[in-house]
């Protein structure tokens, strides 16, 4: 074999070893790389759903184990604003952030050390409140189930149903039962109450910041403003939060010209909202309390940032991340952490919650009162405590 032959001969074997080499390397790459691939949990979900079907002793109810299986993965995140929604709550979720129904205007808290269900709310005009039903009843049966047994959600679902059908509710009222066959109709929920205190003050109660948030606040406080208020006090204690948009036009419309919102997606894309120079000059103050959630915290911070209100009342819950809601093929749904959201200042919220400016606690029984609506200003020592800040800061102004 002559020299030229030879060196062809070596070149060819060169290349055959390097791109061995390099196969070699790929694949081992590519091996380990789907090695290192966390398990995918649908597969398992799906082996042991076949497991259970093929092989467990008694009948299935897969619904319930669906249910149940959805809950768990939800539940698996860590976070406590994450949850599953099963389909027959699914519609109830999705009309609670419209602040309209179809059933009879109650609000019902679960008395978890009593095991009862309390009526804390009836909406002024509605089939409950037209019957007679009254604040602070117990609901006791809905069409002759048991609410201890239905629990909240069960009996929340059965209260509801179709417009102009009718429910027949038993209630205790002082030891004494009493009957209402009510018409289920279309409840338009109010989102905003005020009214002008003695003090001269205008009190602004915000019951969440779901849809019509912005327009109600909008209007109370352009009728206290003509009523001649010396200032306002807006009162955000128990209220759950709402939507962004509602927020960010409620901040908009009271603070100066800067930055009032931002707010940070799953993906690290960063939104800032801000509010124009048309503001509202008055002093003001917040109320806070332990429930005070999301929103509602963040209304109360950037009002307390940029110095525009006094925050008086108790360290709220410290709720730094929003959700979405997406709908699954089955009717159900999840509402899922999908971003973070933080104050004017930068302020993430998470485990934190704001520190009012005048701490003020309520008593348990006073707390019970102020739930149910049977608080009178004159009576609350946060409003008062309100009151004796802003004319504190009026003296000195």
């Amino acid at each position: 074999m002559n020299e030229k032959k030879l060196m062809k001969v070596l070149s060819y074997l060169m290349t055959v070893l390097i791109t061995a080499f390099c196969v070699s390397i790929f694949v081992e790459s590519r091996v380990e790389k789907e090695l290192a691939k966390p398990p995918v949990p649908t597969n398992k979900l799906t082996q042991l759903y076949q497991l259970i079907q093929q092989n467990f002793a008694d009948d299935v109810d897969t619904k319930a184990m669906g249910d149940a299986g959805a809950e768990a993965m939800v539940n698996s995140l860590g976070n406590r604003w994450s949850y599953y929604i099963p389909a027959e709550e699914y519609a109830a979720h999705v009309e609670a952030a419209k602040n309209e129904y179809v059933g009879v205007g109650i609000t019902i808290h679960e008395d978890e050390e009593h095991k009862e269900l309390e009526i804390i709310d009836v909406v002024p005009g509605s089939s409950a409140d037209q019957a007679g039903i009254q604040v602070k009843d117990i609901l006791l049966e809905v069409e002759g189930k048991s609410c201890a047994e239905l629990g909240r959600s069960g009996t929340a679902e059965l209260v509801r149903g179709k417009e102009g059908t009718k429910v027949t509710l038993v209630v205790s009222r002082d030891g004494e039962k009493k009957e209402f066959t009510l018409k289920r109709m279309k409840v338009d929920v109010p989102v905003v109450n005020y009214q002008i205190l003695d003090s001269g003050y205008g009190l602004v109660t915000i019951k969440n910041f779901q849809n019509k948030a912005f327009k109600e606040t909008n209007e109370a406080v352009e009728a206290l403003l003509k009523q001649n208020a010396k200032g306002i006090i807006f009162d955000v204690r128990f209220n759950p939060g709402g939507a962004k948009s509602e927020l960010v036009s409620i901040l908009d419309y009271l603070l100066p010209e800067g930055e009032v919102f931002r707010s940070e997606t799953h993906d690290v894309r960063i939104t800032v909202d801000e509010s124009d120079e048309d503001c509202v000059k008055i002093p003001m103050a917040v109320l806070v309390n332990g429930d005070s959630y999301s929103a509602a915290e963040y209304f109360a911070a950037a009002l307390q940032e940029y110095e525009w209100a006094v925050v008086v009342g108790e360290k709220t819950t410290g709720k730094g991340y929003y959700q979405q809601t997406f709908k699954l093929n089955d009717g159900s749904g999840v509402n899922l952490s999908t971003g973070k959201y933080y104050t004017p200042s930068g302020l993430h919220l998470e485990g934190i919650g704001i520190t009012p400016d005048v701490p003020v606690e309520l008593n348990e029984e006073m707390k019970g009162n102020l739930l149910a609506g049977l608080l009178s200003p004159e009576q609350d020592p946060q409003i008062q405590a309100a009151i004796s800040a802003l004319d504190s800061r009026n003296h000195l102004d």
